[in-house]
């Protein structure tokens, strides 16, 4: 099975309209994983129908027996977070503020503080016309995304039986999620566009991505709003080795489509056009076709 996930160096390049089409021309046996779980919008686009939903708990975080606790302080002192704060004339915690170091836990002269796991998100299972689906939702405020990332690519691997393809919606940036996205895939699609930003955050994306060893490819979405961009990061490309597998041209029907919650390629558009001979390119590039 081909692991192909589709990133981005920055948001708002269209990376998930881009792995929403991959997804509905693919042609193959498929399993899909939606990666970028601050913020999970690949269903939004393929009408998923919802099978399981499993509580995520992430890192420990404090909590004080109000019947243990003597009214010491000493942990509210250690705290480097400011997670433990007085309220109703008692010591507490703030989870939101807590960073699970069990500092207080371990100062405690009363055994007054236990860490206890922590529900800070949800891991969805789903089915598609395209295939299964693996996708989550984290909690506003709460980290752990990068461990998150990882329980949605191991649920998608339980759903891939038969499948010739996992293509995963990565996160947009470098950050941890990102990295958890990129860990043990075959392949990445990174999806940018003609600006300055885009093209100083593909370099550092391609940066990242080359530590783990995977084949990268490149999409520029938009590519005909400014042609002078599009022109350097063609160069930066070809001088860093990297495979263009298309351009995609500014199209309305792209936004129409996004509001309509469908794949821009289930019309004919030029982008949907564009998109059909970048499936054609990429999937001969990964040995699919």
């Amino acid at each position: 099975m081909i692991r192909l996930a589709v990133v981005s160096g920055k948001g708002g390049t269209g990376k998930t309209m881009v792995a929403a089409a991959l997804a509905d021309i693919s042609g193959v046996p498929q399993v899909l994983a939606d990666c970028d779980v601050d913020a999970a919008n690949l269903a939004l686009l393929l009408a998923p129908r919802q099978l399981t939903t499993e509580e995520f708990r992430g890192m420990e975080v404090a909590r004080i027996d109000p019947d243990l606790c003597r009214d010491c302080g000493i942990c509210a002192d250690r705290c480097r977070f400011g997670a433990i704060v007085r309220r109703d004339d008692a010591w507490t915690v703030e989870p939101l503020h807590c960073e699970g170091c069990g500092v207080c836990a371990y100062v405690c002269p009363m055994g007054a503080v236990r860490m206890e796991p922590h529900v800070c998100g949800e891991i969805y299972t789903s089915v598609t016309d395209r295939g299964n689906l693996a996708h989550a939702r984290l909690f506003p405020g709460s980290g752990n995304s990068g461990l998150l990332v990882t329980e949605v690519k191991k649920r998608a691997v339980a759903l891939s039986e038969g499948a010739d393809l996992m293509l995963a919606d990565g996160p947009p940036g470098i950050g941890c999620p990102l990295i958890a996205t990129v860990s043990g895939m075959d392949a990445v699609l990174v999806v940018t566009e003609p600006g300055i930003s885009a093209l100083h955050d593909l370099a550092r994306l391609v940066t990242v991505c080359r530590r783990f060893g995977v084949r990268i490819f490149v999409v520029i979405n938009r590519f005909d709003l400014a042609e002078d961009i599009c022109r350097e990061i063609e160069d930066y490309c070809a001088k860093e080795g990297l495979t263009v597998v298309g351009k995609i041209p500014f199209d309305p029907a792209v936004v129409a489509a996004v509001r309509a919650g469908r794949p821009v390629t289930r019309g004919d558009s030029p982008a949907a056009e564009a998109l059909r001979e970048i499936r054609e390119s990429l999937f001969s590039g990964l040995g699919l076709i």
